[in-house]
């Protein structure tokens, strides 16, 4: 199955029970940078969110991201 950063967000969104507003709250709590429930909507729709912000994102939540070699 192949997920792009739009679905993978949304997923670990519904997984944790956040939405946008309280998503922003942690990156910004976590990082120190200014995120706000618009850009996080703005990055959803977009997707937009670089790769560091998604591994953040998954830091913050307790999960991490691991590659596969395909078989």
């Amino acid at each position: 199955m192949n997920i792009n950063s739009k679905e993978q967000i949304k997923i670990l969104m519904v997984k944790e029970g956040l939405n946008a507003r309280t998503l922003a709250l942690k990156l910004k709590e976590y990082t120190g940078k200014n995120y706000t429930h618009q850009s996080v909507l703005h990055k959803i729709s977009l997707s937009s969110f670089r790769y560091d912000e998604i591994t953040t994102i998954a830091d913050m939540l307790g999960y991490e991201i691991s590659l596969k070699k395909k078989l």
